[in-house]
């Protein structure tokens, strides 16, 4: 029986190229993966031309690529391999963070995508670590390798399988002990990539040089190009080939010869997002929580509607951001009536709507003039707007490759950022505020101004755990965004000028905290994960 005859339960196929039999049983329990064997990969991307054809991946594009690194000092020199693409792994960091379960597992380990009830959010390629996720230019959706899980159904190996000439690369059950790749897997040395990062991957290289596993590990060279690929720099290259000044593991014995450009996931409106975000979960509750402490009556005109429409003008706001940087802005209501719950993406989401749900009531019984019912909502709204404040925290954690956003001080600085922002907007309308509140606004603005500049200061000069962290840091105060990033701190301690002229300090803060949300945001993402 030919190949493409073959079906669930066929005892074995013919390969086109004449090589042995493949036997493609299903059984209860199984969990596929793959083994790509270095050692006898001759770098031909026959696997990525096959990848291509088969799933018709759009041009600019690559499920699968094969990365080359050249090792040695000459003339002791050779060329080392590895096929990079989705890793299947059994913990995928990808499906925890897709808010509507377009990309799942299915129950052979495959992690398999819906492109119907994708929102092009992107979570998923910020929260792969091995940078193994696109989106497709076509039709916008979220794809990687997904183990030709179409061919595997109806018996056939992957493509990439059939047309390797070497047979580097082969597949099968992992929980089968008679099957090859368990046989090897088990008895022979084999390595996978980031281990540290708990995702348990289900692909496994044996006989692959260190140097082509760690993104890190190998010098990239000076120039626009990788012998036939363009490749995209966002830092200054020195004659070396690495960053100046930069942490990294290279190794002087070992330069990357041909590789794909790093895209970067979330751009200026996730960044634009973290500062309204910060406006609509500060501005009402610190103003609120100012009055109350001063004990003002909550009848003013700046507690019943000035500070919650600010508040849920700059939320709406951030909702229009949200859901402008969806590649399928018209899914975006899927988040909300199909969430995928372990998603920060959708609990997120679910906290904008309360918050905004509670500043809406805040308006309405300001309106009334219900004092009662305005207090019993505040004391809610303050809650709602720190979780509002908090949440992308957990939210950038998914992140798993993003080292830089994994730091126990990024809540904190969310808080405070919010805290900041709304004393600020307090320092405007302070004139509105009775006497004691009104003379404290300047000094717990200028406090929150210089708890902030405090956790920043943490951040910079304290260590960073890993390498990847090490140089995203590198990126933000020395590298590509440290003009936005020493530009938007210089701004924020430009608001201690509030203790002269407040105003105009609380003006150089909000300037200040745009370009600082742009250089932490974009300079995690700048780190190459592949």
């Amino acid at each position: 029986m030919s190949q493409q005859q073959a079906r669930p339960g066929t005892p074995s196929a013919t390969r086109p190229d004449g090589g042995h039999p493949v036997a493609l049983r299903r059984r209860e329990g199984e969990r596929w993966v793959k083994v790509l064997d270095q050692s006898r990969c001759i770098g031909c991307h026959a696997c990525t031309t096959a990848c291509t054809s088969e799933s018709e991946v759009a041009l600019g594009v690559t499920r699968t690529y094969v990365k080359s690194v050249d090792v040695g000092i000459f003339p002791n020199v050779r060329r080392a391999f590895q096929v990079t693409r989705c890793n299947q792994c059994e913990n995928p960091p990808c499906v925890a963070a897709c808010p509507t379960g377009a990309m799942y597992q299915r129950p052979d380990g495959i992690v398999d995508f819906d492109k119907k009830i994708c929102v092009g959010c992107k979570a998923c390629m910020a929260a792969c670590p091995y940078d193994a996720i696109f989106i497709n230019p076509e039709d916008h959706s979220a794809e990687k390798c997904n183990f030709c899980a179409h061919r595997l159904d109806v018996g056939l190996e992957p493509a990439c399988v059939v047309v390797c000439p070497t047979e580097a690369i082969f597949i099968g059950d992992l929980n089968d002990p008679t099957s090859k790749v368990s046989r090897v897997i088990n008895r022979e040395a084999v390595s996978v990539r980031k281990p540290d990062k708990a995702t348990a991957p289900g692909v496994f290289y044996k006989g692959a040089h260190k140097a082509t596993l760690d993104p890190l590990a190998a010098r990239r060279p000076a120039g626009s190009t990788f012998m036939w690929s363009e490749k995209i720099e966002n830092h200054k290259i020195t004659n070396s080939g690495a960053p100046e000044g930069a942490h990294v593991n290279s190794s002087a014995t070992a330069q990357v010869s041909y590789d794909m450009a790093h895209s970067v996931p979330w751009g200026w409106k996730v960044s634009l997002y973290t500062w309204t975000k910060g406006i609509a979960a500060g501005v009402y509750p610190v103003v609120l929580v100012m009055a109350l402490l001063a004990g003002q009556p909550l009848s003013g005109t700046l507690v019943r509607y000035v500070a919650p429409a600010i508040s849920l003008l700059a939320l709406v706001i951030t909702g229009i951001l949200l859901v402008a940087d969806l590649k399928h802005p018209e899914r975006f209501i899927l988040i909300l009536i199909r969430p995928q719950p372990k998603s920060w993406l959708v609990k997120g989401g679910f906290v904008l709507t309360g918050y905004g749900a509670a500043l809406a009531l805040a308006l309405l019984f300001g309106y009334l003039g219900n004092e009662s019912a305005v207090r019993m909502v505040g004391i809610a709204s303050v809650l709602l707007g720190a979780a509002t404040a908090g949440y992308t925290a957990f939210l950038f954690s998914e992140s798993r490759g993003r080292d830089l956003w994994q730091s126990p001080l990024l809540l904190p600085q969310l808080l405070v950022q919010a805290a900041m922002l709304g004393a600020g907007f307090a320092v405007i309308a302070r004139h509105s505020l009775v006497l004691d509140a009104s003379n404290a606004a300047v000094p717990v603005f200028v406090g929150f101004v210089l708890l902030h500049s405090l956790l920043v200061s943490a951040e910079v000069f304290t260590g960073h755990p890993s390498a990847n962290a090490k140089l995203a840091h590198w990126e933000m105060t020395r590298g590509a965004m440290s003009g936005w990033f020493w530009l938007g701190n210089l701004g924020v301690l430009a608001g201690l000028a509030a203790l002269i002229q407040p105003e105009i300090g609380v003006a150089l803060c909000y300037v200040g905290m745009i370009a600082y949300e742009h250089s932490y945001v974009r300079s995690a993402q700048l780190v190459p994960l592949a």
